[in-house]
């Protein structure tokens, strides 16, 4: 049998077409493709996972910065309410001390106030002996408490200290010896008294030094009526030359001395 060459090529073409892929080839590519598949998918796992981490990161970063901001700006509080607490403390601990010293204090703090007005300028000499008086009384007084005898004699102190800072004119009666008048008082603070008849004839200053009123000459008698005026509001205020009833620096001595 004679076989042509024609038809022996198509045979072999036929037979390469129509022959299957191996089983091996295709399993192979199956799990090629299986592993990229999984590689890729990891990664973006990964990616995922790191930006996730990142924006976590700077969450606490942000976090951290406003928190050690906060605790900048209060710790000078805290230090202040420290020490605020430790002075507390301090004082409990003394506090027993303190209630068994205070009657004490408060005696001696009457005793020199009734020192002071008696040493002081003679003016409201009996509305002034009669405060020290009542916190004499007060002081013996089972019915009041630490606190209220306490703010009695801070009140009184008080009251007595604002004389030193009035400009104050009053009527009143002057007594000198058994001679009793009416007249016009000027009060400078604590270092100027003087008074006027209603006729203006006369007028004196007190010396503490001598313990008694000393005259004054027309011009001073006249500066004394620009002063009463001034603090009566009927004149506007002008420097006043008139002689002192302390010296400055005695005055200031004193002070010193009768201060609680």
């Amino acid at each position: 049998m004679e076989i042509r060459p024609r038809s022996l090529l198509w045979g072999v073409a036929l037979c390469l077409l129509g022959a299957p892929a191996s089983a091996d080839t295709l399993q192979q590519q199956a799990e090629g493709q299986r592993t990229r598949a999984a590689l890729e998918s990891r990664i973006e796992a990964a990616d995922d996972d790191v930006r996730e981490r990142l924006e976590e990161l700077r969450r606490l970063e942000r976090e951290t910065r406003q928190l050690s901001a906060r605790s900048d700006a209060l710790a000078p509080r805290l230090e202040h309410q420290a020490e605020a607490l430790d002075r507390r403390e301090a004082a409990l601990a003394t506090l027993g001390e303190t209630r068994e010293a205070l009657p004490d204090l408060q005696r001696r703090l009457v005793e020199r106030l009734a020192r002071w007005v008696d040493r002081d300028l003679p003016f409201l000499v009996d509305e002034r002996r009669a405060r020290v008086a009542s916190l004499e009384r007060g002081l013996g007084d089972p019915d009041a408490s630490a606190a209220e005898r306490l703010e009695s004699v801070l009140a009184a102190w008080r009251a007595e200290l604002d004389y030193g800072r009035e400009f104050d004119a009053w009527r009143g009666t002057l007594e000198e010896g058994e001679t009793r008048r009416e007249v016009e008082f000027l009060r400078l603070g604590r270092i100027g008294l003087y008074y006027l008849t209603p006729d203006g004839r006369q007028g004196g200053v007190w010396r503490t030094d001598e313990g008694r009123w000393v005259a004054l000459d027309e011009p001073a008698r006249r500066q004394l009526r620009h002063g009463l005026h001034i603090a009566r509001d009927r004149r506007a205020p002008e420097l006043l030359h008139l002689p002192l009833s302390v010296s400055l620096a005695a005055s200031s001595a004193s002070d010193r001395e009768m201060l609680p």
